[in-house]
């Protein structure tokens, strides 16, 4: 599905003497890399604050904490997605409220959110599936109409802009009350290793933040609030330093795999290419508005499951992302959920199918690919 090894190779030298130089400083936890990566991803993402954190998991818990949620809270998020999102929900023993999704974009259906806000209602958590921005103006407006918070799920997200209607521009993670990422190898903007970092714009919320990652602490032994601890480790701070300035070459070659993608499944009628979101009718030259960590297909007339094994049997990489919602999980499972209101993921789940994709493709690669799934299509 990825090809890491392909992409370090590109940047083998660099990597090697950052990891080397962490090495022979032996400041393994909150060195000089942490802080200059912390500064570089805060310009790229015209941010105030950025807290890095030690995973994408994590991040989402910590922004929870800061913002003072408290048990009982309802948080209002998307049921197709990976579990992570509502795993931290139930964690701070908070109440989920899975809504389903739009089956375009695959993000949260907006006019189901508007349904599922409560009194108790205190978040929506949107999650940016697969590489590009929920429906954040109306997101907005919906929090702000009822004093909510908005946390963005940016993990699979990270580099992509958002068009307001009026013209302007935000990078997702950046648009709400706090963002959210993942630095997991497979992310866009990757790490050797686990890795996540938070966003916000509020300063006061910032500060809590940063003490919260580090055990509560500002000053060493001094404990102002309580916290975890979950630090973004220097060998791998040094590693995205490094990978960051590629991060918008990186996204260009997602974008270029998928309009060789798109342009080999345009005519069939028994696939739905990913549709953009934030009124791009394709992906042009200068689009920037998805930033595809995933290409995931719609079947229509097609046994997903088959092609799924087909293409293993031919030697391509392929996955399900993903296949069981949410509100069917076990740990999840609640007898609030009324089945006619996830019509889109109950579908999605049986239909969906995500090809490889990123940044070291070759011409070859893709044909292979395209045509395999041609050919499984139209037998």
């Amino acid at each position: 599905m990825v090809d890491l090894k392909g992409q370090y190779h590109k940047i083998k030298d660099e990597v090697d003497n950052a990891i080397l130089d962490v090495v022979a400083s032996s400041a393994f936890i909150n060195g000089p890399q942490v802080k200059s990566f912390q500064a570089n991803l805060e310009k790229y993402l015209d941010v105030k604050h950025v807290i890095p954190c030690a995973n994408g998991t994590d991040a989402l818990q910590i922004a929870m904490m800061g913002l003072g949620l408290e048990q009982g809270d309802e948080v209002i998020t998307a049921d197709f997605t990976f579990a992570a999102t509502v795993e931290v929900i139930g964690l701070l023993k908070l109440t989920p409220v899975l809504v389903d999704v739009e089956k375009d974009t695959f993000n949260i259906d907006i006019e189901a959110l508007k349904k599922a806000i409560t009194p108790k209602t205190k978040a929506i958590v949107p999650v940016h599936l697969f590489g590009q921005c929920a429906n954040m103006e109306a997101i907005l407006e919906i929090a702000k109409e009822h004093n909510l918070f908005v946390i963005e799920d940016t993990a699979q997200a990270i580099g992509a802009d958002y068009t307001f209607s009026d013209g302007t521009t935000k990078k997702a993670g950046t648009i709400g009350h706090v963002g959210t990422t993942s630095f997991f190898p497979s992310k866009n903007l990757g790490c050797y290793g686990d890795g996540g970092a938070i966003f916000t714009n509020d300063d006061e919320l910032a500060h809590i933040l940063r003490g919260m990652v580090n055990h509560g602490m500002y000053k060493r032994y001094y404990h102002d609030v309580i916290g975890v601890n979950s630090r973004l480790d220097t060998i791998q701070a040094a590693i995205l330093d490094i990978k960051l300035p590629h991060l918008d070459s990186y996204c260009d070659a997602r974008r270029d795999a998928a309009k060789y993608y798109n342009e080999a499944f345009k005519s069939s009628d028994k696939i739905a290419i990913p549709k953009m979101a934030n009124g791009c009718e394709r992906i042009c030259d200068d689009c920037t508005c998805h930033v595809f960590h995933q290409y995931t297909l719609r079947l229509k007339g097609v046994d997903r499951n088959a092609l799924h094994q087909h293409l293993l049997d031919h030697g391509i990489a392929n996955a399900i992302y993903y296949p069981v919602p949410l509100h069917k999980q076990k740990a999840y499972a609640d007898e609030r959920y009324i089945e006619d209101n996830f019509k889109v993921t109950n579908e999605l789940v049986d239909t969906v199918i995500s090809l490889p994709m990123h940044t070291e493709f070759e011409e070859e690669q893709l044909q292979n690919i395209t045509q395999t799934v041609l050919n499984f299509i139209e037998e």
